[in-house]
């Protein structure tokens, strides 16, 4: 698993870069200025995520955890459902998918609260 969630990540970080550079040089005059900061907003949580994904991989070498393996697992998750819907969104505007964003927040702090539990129990 932790080359997994090191690829995970990795491959998050690398394209989170690349779609931030992209909005700022290529989108900025293309967007409405509220689109753009969701756009930047996908962004910065697929990085933090990202790294939250690499933290994983380095805590599974450390501890054997299904709570660790379910952290990775809902990074993932939360990184495709959330930044996913407002990359969709904020290049389309349907509105919609709005409601699907706070199923990827909820993967994240669930995700959180594992990696939390699994430290502690360490």
């Amino acid at each position: 698993m932790p080359r997994l969630f090191l690829a995970f990540g990795s491959g998050f970080a690398l394209i989170a870069v690349i779609t931030g550079a992209f909005a700022a040089h290529a989108l900025k005059s293309r967007l409405s200025p509220d689109m753009f900061q969701v756009f930047e907003v996908a962004v910065r949580y697929q990085m933090y995520h990202a790294l939250g994904l690499i933290a994983v991989a380095w805590a599974s070498t450390q501890w054997s955890s299904q709570l660790i393996t379910a952290s990775g697992w809902l990074f993932v998750t939360g990184i495709v459902i959330f930044s996913g819907s407002l990359y969709i969104l904020s290049l389309t505007g349907v509105r919609w998918l709005g409601a699907i964003t706070p199923i990827g927040g909820a993967a994240f702090i669930i995700g959180w609260a594992c990696l939390l539990w699994a430290a502690i129990r360490a």
